[in-house]
């Protein structure tokens, strides 16, 4: 495996392209307090996910549960499919990805390119998240099987170790001077794994949680919300990978902020982010202000909104939501312009 800090010019396989991915300034507050974007839809297939899906397939044939031939399994809203996919093809595995209607079609769409076996949970074309049933059929399909391995994301321990190069990534960049790391909270593995390995050249670092509200890692009350690949749905149970002891903060942005925070950053700056990163950025805007002077702010920008064309960034879509609030997202450009100038 290559390190992503020393990536050489010529790879040979897609999964060598993972890392090093760009930071970028959104917003600058009058004291000089920095608003850093960690890009993760630099990745092959535009996600952080796949840093952790690949980490999982190495720590599997390590244990000599996964050799040639062997079927990987996973339930999954989208990105950590892709990842598997793209992993399982190059490394010669079958993948078999557990979905709902939930995730977003490209998503789909993207897996079956890449030879993913689809096997929706819920075949009657709605669109609520069933991770808990997803989950179990997964585990069933796996269990007794000969060279298969349910890969279990939001309780393997690879996933969280899958990140830890996210954390060195930031580091080097910045030459350790992170003041705050911000990211969206799921299976736990992006945050806590990058919070974890950065904290060890960074020991004063403020880490805050992001959850849609409807989601339950940071309490109640539970209810259903359109950001996908995030949160933990009622009926789940909360990952191994959340460690509260690393999270000083958990807070919760709604389907309406989320949304309409990546719609005008689409608008301002030209950058596609994905419904869970517009959550991200929409608490971030929100503590800029608040930060010391010549604060620096990252926040954890997991993957890009071109996967998100036919409903984030779709009026139709998000109308018959009604997700749409012309006087949010009025006050985020408002706030994102005056942010941008200084």
């Amino acid at each position: 495996m290559t390190d992503a800090l020393h990536r050489p010019p010529v790879v040979s396989r897609i999964s060598d392209l993972i890392g090093y991915t760009p930071l970028f300034e959104l917003a600058r507050s009058d004291n000089g307090a920095r608003l850093l974007l960690k890009l993760e839809m630099y990745n092959p297939t535009g996600s952080a996910k796949i840093r952790m899906a690949r980490q999982m397939v190495l720590d599997a044939e390590e244990r000599g549960e996964l050799g040639p031939g062997g079927h990987i399994i996973e339930s999954t809203s989208g990105n950590t499919g892709l990842g598997l996919a793209v992993v399982a093809a190059e490394r010669g595995y079958r993948f078999t990805a557990v979905v709902d209607n939930h995730a977003a079609a490209d998503k789909l769409r993207g897996m079956k390119a890449m030879g993913t076996d689809l096997v929706y949970v819920a075949e009657d074309g709605g669109e609520e998240l069933n991770t808990a049933a997803r989950e179990e059929l997964a585990e069933e399909m796996a269990r007794g099987r000969e060279n298969t391995v349910f890969t279990e994301q939001h309780n393997n321990p690879g996933n969280a170790v899958g990140y830890h190069a996210v954390g060195r990534e930031i580091a080097q960049a910045l030459d350790n001077r992170v003041d705050v790391l911000i990211g969206a909270v799921g299976t736990g593995g992006g945050l806590c794994g990058t919070a974890r390995e950065l904290k060890k050249t960074v020991p004063g670092l403020a880490v805050i949680g992001v959850e849609p509200k409807g989601s339950i890692a940071f309490g109640p009350p539970a209810h259903d919300y359109y950001q996908s690949g995030t949160g933990t749905p009622e009926g789940a149970t909360i990952g191994l990978l959340v460690d509260y002891d690393l999270i000083d903060e958990g807070v919760k942005v709604g389907d309406v902020e989320a949304f309409a925070t990546a719609r005008v950053v689409a608008r301002r700056t030209g950058l596609l982010i994905g419904g869970s990163a517009g959550g991200v950025v929409h608490e971030a805007l929100t503590r800029l202000g608040q930060l010391p002077p010549d604060a620096v702010m990252v926040a954890f920008v997991n993957d890009g909104g071109e996967k998100y064309l036919d409903a984030v960034f779709n009026d139709d879509w998000m109308n018959a939501r009604s997700l749409i609030d012309g006087a949010v997202e009025a006050g985020i450009d408002e706030t994102l312009t005056k942010l941008r100038r200084n």
